[in-house]
């Protein structure tokens, strides 16, 4: 039986998506960036993806995505609830 809320998009605080040690060294700075201008005249067009681990969300896939929100002091972000294996 498959959980209701995956898949679905909701908005989650910022500052409760974990961001792993080996995802956060893959961080290209001028990435997220050029990302944050986008949002700025686009909004966030794709969530982020993270897994339910207790109570934290943890980052699977947006690393970028996330970076830039909290460039842009945004206190929320778009995410879809995943099943994903821990790495």
């Amino acid at each position: 039986m498959s959980d209701p809320h995956l898949m679905q998009s909701h908005t989650v605080r910022a500052a409760d998506v974990y961001v792993p040690a080996a995802r956060r060294k893959t961080l290209d700075t001028a990435k997220a960036e050029e990302i944050a201008e986008s949002m700025i005249d686009e909004g966030q067009l794709t969530p982020i993806q993270v897994r339910v681990d207790g109570e934290r969300y943890v980052l699977v896939e947006g690393l970028h995505r996330l970076e830039a929100c909290k460039l842009l002091e945004k206190e929320s972000i778009l995410a879809l609830f995943v099943q994903a294996k821990r790495r």
